[in-house]
């Protein structure tokens, strides 16, 4: 590289959006110890004020219907270190944006729930076939706001590029209107292919609507990429645009990976519009991916689900009738049912961690999960030591090559305590991101949700749940190749890890829920 060449990176690495942010962020860190360094210096009082506030929010929060885990991040700080603790408590979980939104969000889950009604016809045949179903749907559309449908069928995609190819075929045969929700979007041969058909739509008079996450997708976008694409015809948000304040909201990322094509067709699962999802750019080895195509009644569950978040963040109100599945009936292609469902940090039901548990407590003959970052909390882990003890086959897939070195380190501290409760436990030759759930052949869960504690609890997630689609035993074929790519990790493996390295992942354990 000469020096010219060097110069120019450095300069666009300096100049950068994401320098700047993060020099805002660190500006704001420090002028806040400066505050408190000052104010301890002329107010000796200050300091025991803040200490005795710190101990008063550490039983607070003990006291709250939260997450032990949750709990612990912050109850350990709030005693060891008040000081700086208690300010950053009351800067991160008191916000007024957080609270604004959690009503909008909430108001309107509310008002459009009248236009997710289940079908009793479906849900009585549920109940006849199976009663631990029939519960399940009954939790999702009661509580998680999802019906459960029959007259759909799922298609599953083992990798990226499987993916990508039906998502193109899909979007060039779409007449009415195409609606997308992603976490990341980043320019390279898969984003550019879709924009350039996404384009052809529009001139077409298609309906074409693009949401993308600030935070996901700020550092690979340039600046005010929305307004481009609206001068294309393409109806674009940032959701939650990433901003250098300390804040709360900024933790509630949309992380959901959804497209909508006339109301028939659905995709979601764990692939973003970037080229690592298909293998064109290499970061941590070999990408293991999956998603599924939804066609028929239940795909109405995704286009509600965009729509919500849509008008939260546009403000316009929809006509909902003119995005309906055309109610064509799939025959034999339709065996068993399907549920799209969602999750929000910003109610008080943990849709995704229920449904997970659900699909773990019964499961007879085996349990294979395949999950980015292992980091359960303790109802799971029981619920996995149980689903083991009664003599299911259960294994987890995570990556061997890690994208976040410290979720890798956390999960190590997870290892041992899983496989002396008889769980296996594999680590694949590169990247896996899918976030898979199948058992006994007739059950499976695939979208977007990690086993971690921002997937859980913090990001906006979706999924979808199916049982004896067919699609359940394809899921389950991925798995076991990918297990042959996979090494087994042992106790001996546990053992041999240094004392440095153990002491590095039980600290972090500790501090998980808030990384």
């Amino acid at each position: 590289m000469n020096k010219s060449t060097f110069w120019k990176k450095l300069a666009k690495i300096f100049f950068s959006q994401r320098t700047t942010i993060i020099a805002l962020l660190l500006f704001q860190i420090f002028f806040i110890i400066s505050m408190i360094l000052g104010l301890m210096k002329y107010s000796p009082w200050a300091y025991y004020l803040l200490t005795a506030l710190g101990l008063v929010l550490a039983v607070y929060i003990v006291n709250q219907d939260e997450n032990p885990a949750y709990k612990l991040a912050w109850v350990i700080p709030l005693l060891a270190i008040p000081l700086f603790a208690t300010v950053a408590y009351f800067l991160l979980t008191n916000q007024y944006g957080t609270r604004r939104a959690r009503r909008a969000h909430m108001e309107k889950c509310r008002s459009t729930k009248p236009y997710l009604r289940q079908s009793k016809r479906v849900l009585e045949s549920i109940r006849v076939n199976d009663d631990n179903v029939y519960s399940l749907a009954k939790y999702l559309d009661e509580y998680g706001g999802y019906p459960t449908y029959d007259n759909s069928s799922v298609e599953y995609f083992c990798d990226g590029m499987e993916k990508f190819k039906a998502l193109v075929r899909e979007l060039r045969r779409a007449k009415k209107f195409i609606f997308m929700e992603y976490f990341i979007v980043d320019p390279g041969e898969m984003w550019n292919g879709i924009e350039q058909i996404l384009i052809e739509k529009v001139n077409e008079g298609v309906d074409v609507r693009l949401m993308y996450d600030g935070m996901g997708s700020q550092q690979n976008l340039p600046m005010h990429y929305d307004r481009r694409l609206r001068k294309l015809g393409i109806k674009c948000h940032v959701f939650n645009p990433f901003r250098p304040l300390l804040s709360s909201i900024q933790n509630n990322r949309d992380h959901r990976k959804i497209c909508v094509v006339d109301g028939d067709i659905a995709f979601t699962g764990g692939i973003n519009l970037a080229d690592e999802y298909i293998n064109r750019r290499m970061r941590f080895g070999y990408w293991k991916d999956s998603a599924v195509k939804v066609t028929g009644d239940a795909v109405w569950n995704f286009t509600m689900m965009f729509l919500q978040m849509w008008e939260v963040v546009d403000g316009t109100p929809n006509d909902y009738e003119l995005y309906r599945p055309s109610g064509t009936k799939l025959g034999h292609g339709a065996a068993g049912i399907v549920c799209p469902f969602g999750d929000s940090p910003l109610d008080t039901e943990n849709v995704g961690e229920m449904v997970y548990l659900d699909v773990i407590n019964n499961a007879n003959d085996y349990m294979y999960i395949t999950t980015p970052y292992l980091i359960p909390n303790n109802e799971l882990v029981t619920a996995l030591e149980y689903a083991a003890k009664k003599g299911a086959d259960v294994r987890i897939i995570t990556p061997g090559i890690p994208d976040k070195w410290y979720c890798r380190a956390i999960a190590w501290s997870y290892y041992r305590d899983l496989l002396e409760l008889g769980v296996k436990i594999y680590e694949f030759n590169g990247f896996i991101h899918a976030k898979n759930f199948v058992a006994d052949d007739d059950t499976a869960v695939v979208g977007t949700i990690n086993l971690d504690y921002r997937s859980l609890y913090l990001h906006f997630e979706c999924a979808t749940y199916m049982h004896g689609t067919g699609c359940e035993k394809t899921v389950r074929e991925d798995f076991e190749e990918t297990l042959k790519q996979s090494r087994e990790i042992t106790l001996l493996d546990c053992d041999k890890r240094s004392l440095f390295s153990c002491a590095v992942s039980a600290v972090l354990r500790m501090f998980a829920p808030l990384l």
